[in-house]
């Protein structure tokens, strides 16, 4: 049976179910890939008692339709292209670039903005919990575990609520393990699977890195 989850928290807490090993452990972090899945690993992080960051990632939306991903990019210098779809769609190769540094722009920008709340996240020789509140292509999470790799992280595991089959076994090819709660069939899109589910703005995502504030480890004050 699959489940409609009521919101990103009902979902973070579903999640951690699937997560339980985890608890506790002194070099696991709960990263979330904002803004849509700081609910959910806000839930992750309370409920396995882990401290919360952020791995800030920008999606690289095709012209016209920046709700289909063509790519993604992340820290490091990391970036996914989905080159079958750009050859499909004959998207030139200087629009993608352009694209990319437009992108890096709004990357580094919230990179400085959530990193005034919590600290950048200790990665080398951790296990990291890459959370996100869903997979459809699966171009953003893909950026973020080659991010964490790049910096050194003993495992990187992804983790979601709810994804695309396909897209799943593909992140589970690069990352140490994928965990989805459900892998409906359609998939039809991550919304479809919330009875809600609003975009975040940057003060609610802000909103809930404060509040973890007390209970990560080297949060910033």
């Amino acid at each position: 049976m699959v489940l409609h989850f009521t919101n990103r928290r009902h979902a973070g807490r579903a999640l951690a179910i699937k997560l339980r090993t985890y608890a506790g452990r002194r070099d696991v972090q709960v990263l979330a890939l904002p803004r849509g899945g700081l609910p959910v690993a806000a839930e992750v992080a309370r409920e396995l008692r882990l401290p919360l960051g952020v791995c800030p990632v920008r999606k690289l939306g095709v012209p016209g339709h920046e709700g289909l991903a063509m790519g993604a990019i992340a820290a490091s210098n990391v970036r996914v292209l989905n080159a079958a779809l750009i050859h499909e769609l004959d998207i030139p190769s200087a629009l993608v670039e352009r694209i990319t540094e437009r992108e890096r722009t709004e990357l580094e920008r919230r990179t400085q903005l959530y990193g005034r709340i919590v600290a950048a996240p200790s990665v080398r020789g951790n296990v990291i919990l890459l959370i996100d509140d869903g997979l459809a292509t699966g171009d953003s999470m893909m950026a973020a575990v080659q991010a964490m790799q790049a910096q050194g992280a003993a495992e990187v595991i992804a983790a979601v609520p709810v994804g695309a089959r396909d897209s799943c076994n593909s992140v589970a090819r690069v990352a140490d393990a994928c965990v989805c709660v459900q892998l409906p069939e359609p998939f039809g899109g991550i919304g479809a699977w919330y009875e809600e589910f609003p975009p975040l703005t940057d003060e609610e995502a802000l909103t809930l890195l404060r509040a973890s504030v007390p209970a990560t480890a080297g949060a910033r004050a």
